[in-house]
């Protein structure tokens, strides 16, 4: 496996659903020294999982830049798009009860973005509120 392209395009978002498919995924992310993320099934439902230890003790992320991902997923939960019990960082971050795969990928991908510096993918799925 490849590392993911920073930012990394939803269409190229790990699945990563069942144990052999998250070890794989969480390895290779691992063995680039990159942000691990992928999206996993749950029925009817959607997780988005990411986490900044697999990048190494060189990758850091803002304070800024995880306020902004903590309030999004807060958002999220808030407009019940994703369920109660998110883990909202600062190195773990886990969305579940997404309602489409189309949705994981899109919130996988803007994660990703946002771990890497960029908050402009995550602005756009997650607006802030008023």
């Amino acid at each position: 496996m490849q590392s993911l392209p920073i930012p990394c395009p939803a269409h190229l978002i790990p699945y990563a659903t069942g144990t052999n498919a998250f070890h794989d995924a969480y390895r290779n992310a691992m063995a680039h020294n990159a942000v691990f993320v992928a999206i996993e099934s749950e029925g009817q439902r959607w997780t988005v999982k990411a986490d900044t230890l697999t990048a190494g003790s060189g990758h850091t992320v803002a304070d800024a830049v995880n306020d902004a991902i903590r309030a999004a997923i807060t958002r999220l939960v808030h407009n019940r798009e994703a369920d109660f019990g998110a883990h909202t960082g600062p190195v773990y971050f886990m969305m579940h009860g997404l309602r489409n795969e189309e949705r994981a990928r899109e919130l996988a991908a803007a994660l990703h973005a946002a771990l890497y510096g960029d908050l402009e993918p995550l602005a756009r799925a997650v607006p802030p509120g008023p």
